[in-house]
């Protein structure tokens, strides 16, 4: 049996909003670890791989591993009708034949359930092997949706340019060209533990100070080996309660960068369909940052992470 429920139903509604219009049938592999998807539109231009962790649902259960074959678009109209902050539990038994929906409102007792047709999606499973990207581009998702929405407005290609100058987009229209040049921001946020090493070394300072006498240096020793102990005792607290805070996820940034932040081992320029990107641009309300990785004769990777997993999309360039 499989049962997964999601705390907000507006989440699966975003996560198939820019999926659906690339992909029309998929399979949803559900295991132990959580839920993966991944395939191609029909041109093979652009692949779609989407991963949710079990650890992202309120409540996750999946027996034995299982495909789910969905019409994307049939899926979304189903979750249209759910109110975004409904919650979505998913059901689906040994060899069945439907998926069942549940809506549940949080500020009623309104209850919603829905069954919906699988599909027999013949699908092979895709491996994606692991690339070294010669540039990395880190920016704001809105920022990134709004370039490529205007761009979409003015042609069907765009050509982007990665080098030490900074990101360049150019888009060669009928009516219009353009030429948007995103440079790397050197704004440097402070250190978080400035604070905390002064303090210490207040501190030390003071103990330099304050020299015990003769008399009280067994003493001083004792209570030193006691602050010592206690010391050792709460940062092992400390780094304990990081690890737990690292394994839940709780340590995950989703702030946008200020400004844009470009990784480069060499330069790359390519081009892409705008096609593509202004479907792919969907996906930034999933998160506040996207990152968009370039290597020569290689597929674009273009990024979104969030808390409970990723969206990521493989765009095969022009040339």
């Amino acid at each position: 049996m499989f049962e997964a429920k999601l705390v907000e139903a507006g989440f699966l509604k975003k996560l198939l909003d820019a999926a659906k219009e690339l992909v029309p049938d998929a399979n949803f592999e559900c295991n132990s670890e959580g839920i993966i998807l991944q395939a191609t539109d029909n041109s093979h231009g652009t692949l779609v791989s989407v991963l949710i962790r079990a650890k992202g649902f309120e409540r996750f259960r999946c027996d034995r591993p299982m495909p789910l074959g969905v019409n994307l678009s049939s899926l979304s109209k189903v979750l249209e009708c759910a109110k975004d902050d409904d919650t979505c539990t998913l059901k689906a038994l040994d060899d069945a034949d439907t998926l069942n929906l549940i809506y549940e409102a949080k500020r009623s007792g309104h209850i919603a359930e829905y069954d919906m047709k699988l599909m027999d999606v013949g699908i092979e499973t895709l491996t994606i092997s692991d690339t070294e990207y010669d540039a990395r581009i880190t920016m704001a998702s809105s920022e990134f949706a709004r370039l490529v929405r205007n761009l979409g407005t003015l042609g069907e290609s765009v050509r982007i340019d990665v080098s030490k100058e900074g990101v360049r987009f150019t888009c060669d229209g009928e009516t219009a060209n353009a030429n948007i040049l995103l440079k790397h921001s050197d704004e440097e946020l402070p250190a978080p533990k400035t604070r905390k090493i002064k303090k210490e070394d207040e501190e030390e300072e003071e103990e330099k100070e304050e020299k015990p006498d003769s008399d009280g240096e067994e003493e001083q020793e004792e209570e030193d080996e006691e602050e010592t102990g206690h010391k050792r005792k709460k940062k092992a607290k400390v780094s304990k309660k990081k690890k737990d805070e690292s394994d839940d996820d709780s340590d995950f940034d989703d702030t946008p960068p200020v400004g844009v932040i470009i990784e480069l081992s060499s330069h790359v320029s390519l081009t892409f369909s705008l096609k593509y990107l202004v479907n792919v641009a969907k996906s930034s309300n999933l998160c506040g940052k996207v990152q968009l990785l370039m290597s020569s004769y290689v597929p674009l990777l273009v990024s979104f992470d969030f808390k409970q997993g990723h969206i990521r999309y493989y765009i095969a360039p022009n040339d």
